[in-house]
């Protein structure tokens, strides 16, 4: 007697889930103890952010979510591991595409400010409630407690991202208003050590 093709599929699904949950459990673990290995060169981010977001495109497209890549043309290089990074941007990517819905839109932007590169990757979703803000890069938090781990990830990749983002140096921040949209945004280090003029925020 065969096994059911469906039972089949649906065992496979959850071994590979459960696959990806031990393999970002550990590369927490790693991180968090400062034991991450970082290959760190000089890089345009506008590559890295390319890929990124070819890597979530047909998810995208599926959704009807629009994607864009807003990079000043003279902006410096980067002195990051473009693998680590362009993970934190495919998971602020995904991140936005679970909670956008369809005429939605996700960009990502980012200026020189001293030493340092701001990243942002905005969304026009949901958003997060205030409540939820402070532990949203809290391992396993997940903001809408609907969402399984099948459809809504296992609860690690903003977790992940805070802690490849500060073995970097960076900071990471997410600001969000409900039913508006978020913003997530982190530093990475300029390749080289000529600060540059550290712009105030505008009102």
């Amino acid at each position: 007697m065969e096994p059911d093709r469906r039972i089949v599929d649906s065992l496979h699904e959850e071994t590979m889930l459960l696959n990806r949950l031990v393999d970002d459990l550990q590369e927490l673990s790693l991180a968090e103890a400062g034991q991450l290995r970082l290959e760190r060169q000089p890089m345009a981010l506008a590559d890295v952010a390319d890929r990124a977001v070819e890597a979530v495109r047909p998810r995208a497209a599926t959704k009807g979510v629009a994607l864009r890549v807003e990079l000043p043309k003279d902006l410096p290089l980067v002195n990051v591991d473009p693998r680590r990074i362009g993970q934190v941007l495919r998971n602020l990517l995904d991140n936005g595409l679970t909670h956008t819905g369809p005429g939605g839109e996700i960009g990502i932007a980012a200026r020189a400010s001293g030493q340092w590169v701001e990243v942002s990757v905005r969304d026009t979703g949901t958003g997060i409630a205030a409540e939820d803000l402070p532990y949203v890069f809290e391992r396993f938090y997940r903001a809408d407690r609907s969402r399984s781990r099948a459809t809504g990830g296992a609860g690690l990749g903003l977790a992940i991202s805070k802690q490849l983002v500060e073995a970097h140096g960076g900071r990471v921040e997410v600001e969000s208003e409900v039913g508006r949209g978020t913003e997530f945004t982190f530093t990475v280090p300029l390749s080289h050590r000529e600060a540059l003029p550290v712009e105030e925020d505008r009102d």
